[in-house]
């Protein structure tokens, strides 16, 4: 790894949130559903926010959150990141190369949409660049419909391959199961979602290469992701869609609380737990 490395990850995660809060801005200017009249459409509101690392004291670097809650979008988040320092000395065990050595770098972007509509699906994208002895990149994209809808399942996953076969044939089939498997949620015996990929550990020995593959994901979910939130953003929907989406956010919720990485290495290494937790639903219901 290079300081030069580092630098370029970050610049892309920064210019790739700027370029996902600017098309959803425009969504939520342009488009109004009858039933959501009475709100008006909002614009990102950005916090920044200093790390100071849990074992040396020093200044750990930080991030900053840009969140909108509209007429659309009913709570985004858009989270981008830059940490270092040390591993605790038990989580050092469980990361690659920080076992003997704890020192770490990190950076990535975060997205997590929730929609006022429960026509329009859901959706979490992230990816990430980590530095210890090693470094891998890591992330992905997965739908979350509460209503799966088999052509936006289908053109979600189409993008998400097309960004995968450009570096390598193996790599969707092989991201795709990992994704049905992570993101699963035991205790309710169900998936979250409907399908995406996700990856982590990937190292191939090209960094360039490796960096194009996440550059490649983070467009492809910028390309796909507003088409479908467009193409079911003027359906109408009923209370009991509107009730059942509420119940699939409890799901969500669950999930991201108890099994999800990253809310546990953000956690874990100090990080702001308003960022951390930007994931969970603005409303949710369990009954």
């Amino acid at each position: 790894m290079t300081d030069t490395h580092k630098k370029s990850a970050a610049v892309w995660f920064e210019s790739l949130r700027d370029s996902i809060c600017a098309t959803f801005e425009a969504i939520e200017s342009e488009y109004c559903h009858a039933q959501l009249v009475d709100i008006e459409p909002r614009r990102f509101i950005r916090k920044s926010w200093e790390r100071t690392d849990q074992v040396t004291g020093q200044a750990g670097g930080g991030g900053e959150m840009s969140t909108l809650k509209g007429r659309i979008f009913e709570k985004v988040g858009v989270n981008i990141s830059t940490v270092y320092g040390s591993f605790a000395p038990e989580f050092a065990k469980s990361m690659p190369g920080a076992e003997h050595d704890p020192r770490f770098f990190a950076t990535g972007i975060s997205v997590v949409a929730h929609m006022r509509s429960p026509l329009v699906p859901a959706v979490h994208m992230n990816t990430r660049y980590i530095a210890t002895t090693q470094d891998w990149f890591g992330g992905g994209a997965d739908l979350n419909p509460v209503f799966p809808n088999p052509d936006d399942t289908q053109d979600f996953l189409i993008a998400l391959k097309t960004a995968c076969d450009a570096h390598g044939l193996a790599y969707f089939p092989k991201y795709k199961t990992w994704c049905d498997e992570y993101f699963y949620v035991p205790h309710r015996n169900r998936a979250r979602g409907a399908g995406g990929i996700f990856y982590d550990h990937h190292n191939s020995g090209h960094w360039q290469n490796d960096f194009a593959f996440t550059q490649d994901v983070g467009k492809a979910f910028l390309d796909i992701y507003p088409k479908l939130v467009k193409r079911h953003v003027n359906e109408p929907w009923t209370s009991e869609e509107r009730h059942a989406q509420l119940l699939y956010r409890g799901l969500y919720a669950e999930f991201n609380l108890l099994y999800d990485r990253g809310t546990t290495f953000g956690l874990k290494t100090g990080g702001n737990v308003e960022a951390i937790l930007m994931s969970l639903p603005p409303e949710a219901r369990w009954d």
